[in-house]
């Protein structure tokens, strides 16, 4: 009986070590925007971001991954290095939700089939979605809603650090810039008809956002055969 109880404990053990292919978890963190409006500086956090993640690790240096982040941001040109910018004087707060997916790379083997402690640097690349509000700046400077929504496509680019606090839990701090597609994100080019009166800025340069911040995500999935891919 009581190497029945030990052949069970075994069994667990095992289990519990090798059921780490799948990860989801959390994000939280903040963002700031680089565009026609507001600051310049690259990683500059001024609002809050939250969302989730799901991760498949196909291999210990490589997994996909796909993540959902909720975040306001905002530009402000009493904030900004730029005295032109200052002078103008305008000011946004707009809301986006961010679908993302892609590939996660790591430098260095995370096997998450070990029970030691591990870490390693990563990188993230993709493709991501977010949806906006669309608004420009009328004659007296102010935000004006055009009372539409459009979805911005974009490139993410993440660098991060990442590993495992406990035999499930992994913990990680990254930084991740959004380049878009879009120049609509803070307004300087409307969608309405009417672009062409208040569009203003750069247009030769669209907008980017950044996401700074740690995920937490818990590991389980049966342990897989790692194969060519």
């Amino acid at each position: 009986m009581r190497y029945f109880f030990l052949i069970l404990l075994s069994l667990f053990v095992v289990k519990n070590v090798d059921a780490q292919i799948y990860e989801v978890g959390i994000f939280a963190g903040g963002s700031n925007f680089i565009g026609d409006v507001g600051e310049t500086t690259y990683i500059s956090p001024n609002q809050g971001a939250f969302g989730a993640i799901v991760k498949w690790n196909r291999s210990p240096r490589h997994s996909f991954r796909a993540s959902l982040i909720f975040s306001n941001l905002e530009g402000v040109d009493g904030k900004s290095d730029d005295p032109r910018r200052v002078r103008r004087g305008y000011r946004f707060n707009t809301s986006i939700l961010e679908i993302s997916a892609g590939m996660e790379f790591t430098f260095l083997d995370f096997d998450l089939h070990t029970s030691d402690m591990k870490g390693t640097p990563y990188l993230y690349g993709g493709i991501s979605l977010a949806n906006h509000d669309n608004f420009y700046f009328n004659q007296a400077g102010q935000v004006t809603s055009e009372n539409t929504s459009s979805w911005a496509y974009g490139i993410p680019m993440a660098l991060g650090y990442k590993t495992n606090i406990t035999n499930h839990l992994i913990l990680a701090a990254e930084i991740g810039a959004r380049y878009t597609f879009s120049d609509e994100l803070d307004g300087s080019v409307p969608d309405a008809e009417f672009r062409e009166q208040f569009s203003f800025g750069n247009t030769n340069s669209t907008d980017w956002y950044v996401f700074s911040g740690f995920t937490l995500t818990y590991t389980f999935g049966r342990r897989p055969c790692y194969c060519n891919f």
